[in-house]
């Protein structure tokens, strides 16, 4: 049975979901860490601020494995994708490198509701899992609606070829800082992921505040990375984020769908 949130979310009812603050409007001095700590790691984030209570007591956190026997398949098209190339800047955020748009970077839609682009950022090794399968990085493409709710698009990869997103940023990203730093023109769309098999679930941010009733559609094919790009994102941040990943939370009965749109 799906809980109430969603039933609010799902297809075909997206636009009727819960305001979310996007993972951008974390401040950058956080006492959280990924350790297995039980003080500041995940297994105590909840206690680290009243606000964050739902990290360790919320039905729709993220992130899950996506389990071949848990997903229904549906085969339609859930979601449209015009991104584009706009101004952007780069920032350390200590627990992990963030390119946000300054210009209009493009939108989604699901279901009719309009989520624009506003940042992506990295995570290593990648926080979703696939049939209890691990890859060595995930990047977030983050977009919020007109309302406030947050859609999330995840690549994941695994270490192989240079990522091109990756090589055009390579230079930014061994001299990135706390500070924003001008990039010029950056076109979301050399990011690359392939569209016609996506999971979607609902469920959260993966990091403090945790705020649930976040779209999340994780692409299946996996790209790759190369070990001197994930290297080299390792570096930038702060020491003892070199692994800023979540572990994989609790699914609660949630529905998780599988899309192929080509078949």
């Amino acid at each position: 049975m799906r809980s109430a949130v969603e039933e609010r979310w799902f297809y075909p009812r997206w636009k009727r979901g819960v305001s979310s603050d996007g993972p951008d409007k974390r401040p950058l001095a956080e006492p959280y860490t990924y350790d297995q700590n039980p003080e500041n790691g995940p297994e105590g984030w909840s206690k680290l601020d009243h606000q964050w209570k739902i990290c360790n007591h919320g039905k729709l956190q993220s992130p899950i494995d996506l389990t071949r026997g848990r997903v229904s398949r549906v085969h339609d098209e859930a979601w449209k994708i015009h991104h584009k190339p706009a101004e952007a800047v780069i920032m350390s955020r200590g627990h992990d490198i963030m390119v946000s748009w300054k210009g209009d970077a493009g939108k989604m839609m699901i279901d009719h509701t309009e989520f624009k682009l506003v940042q992506c950022h990295w995570h290593s090794p990648s926080e979703h899992t696939i049939n209890r399968t691990r890859y060595d990085m995930e990047l977030h493409m983050v977009h919020t609606s007109a309302e406030g709710q947050t859609a999330v698009i995840a690549v994941l990869y695994k270490l192989g070829r240079p990522n091109e997103f990756l090589t055009t940023l390579q230079n930014e990203i061994k001299t990135v800082g706390k500070e924003e730093k001008k990039l010029g023109i950056v076109d979301p769309r050399t990011i690359g992921f392939h569209t016609d098999k996506f999971y979607r679930y609902v469920g959260s941010l993966t990091a403090p505040p945790c705020t649930e009733g976040v779209i999340w559609t994780v692409v299946k094919k996996v790209n790759t990375v190369s070990m001197e790009q994930l290297a080299a994102l390792r570096e930038a941040v702060d020491d003892g984020f070199e692994r800023n990943s979540r572990p994989v939370q609790d699914t609660n009965g949630r529905s998780v769908w599988l899309y192929e749109t080509n078949v």
